[in-house]
């Protein structure tokens, strides 16, 4: 089955009637969204946890989205889906979610394994109206989300030790809004928060859980290979145009 393309009905189901079209939109859904944000202890341990990562074509025209589910805290890859389709809203820092949540909620909508918790190549809270890709994702999937992202948006804080676990608080406005996160001894930390229905401990513990030979954890490394070989176009030649590929669970 061909790729379809993802409009902006998308997330109509979500109670968001429209997507925006420019800046002073998107702003102003933020600040509205913001407020529905919840950061609540999860209602048991998870058994499924994905990872999300968006890519765009050189052209800027056309992204890509992924979904990766792996068993937890087995980390067994379980399932993997992806979308194509036009790129709804330009590159504006700080609206990454307006670019990004349509493709990957089609991801998501594709996959027989629904996650617990899905990781996202994002910020969640660490955001300057607290609503980053995670979190914007969370609330249109209904889902708990982690941001993990390898650069910093927002705030302050020290270099955290050289040992793999070791953080500190990334402060925005006073408050902490993430962690800054060293995931592999020597290597450079992540930006961590928390982007709906978790806490920040919890997203700590999954995130170190799922942190292998690399620096990202593996579903949302595995999420970003797969929204590659999409823009390539490798996966639909070695998988005979397939929209899901699927593994069953040892």
């Amino acid at each position: 089955m061909k790729f379809q393309e993802i409009w902006l009905t998308t997330l109509t189901e979500h109670n968001l009637t429209s997507w925006p079209k420019t800046y002073q939109e998107a702003v102003a859904l933020q600040e509205t969204l913001r407020h529905r944000v919840q950061l609540i202890p999860l209602p048991q341990p998870p058994r499924f946890v994905a990872g999300a990562d968006a890519i765009c074509d050189r052209t800027d025209q056309n992204i890509y989205g992924a979904m990766a589910v792996f068993t937890y805290p087995e980390l067994e890859l379980v399932e993997e889906a992806g979308a194509a389709g036009v790129c709804p809203f330009p590159y504006r820092t700080g609206l990454l979610s307006f670019r990004e949540a349509p493709i990957l909620a089609a991801a998501y909508k594709r996959l027989k394994q629904r996650p617990d918790v899905i990781l996202v190549d994002g910020q969640g809270l660490a955001h300057p109206r607290g609503l980053g890709l995670a979190t914007h994702l969370g609330l249109v999937l209904e889902v708990p989300t982690i941001g993990v992202a390898k650069s910093r948006l927002i705030g302050s804080g020290e270099e955290p030790d050289q040992d793999a676990g070791a953080a500190s608080p990334l402060i925005y406005q006073g408050k902490e809004v993430g962690l800054i996160l060293r995931t592999q001894k020597g290597r450079k930390p992540v930006y961590l928060s928390a982007g709906h229905r978790i806490t920040l401990a919890e997203s700590r513990e999954i995130v170190m859980r799922c942190v292998q030979r690399y620096r990202s954890p593996e579903p949302l490394r595995q999420a970003d290979r797969l929204s590659r070989r999409l823009r390539s176009g490798d996966l639909n030649r070695q998988e005979g145009r397939g929209e899901t590929r699927r593994w069953n669970r040892r």
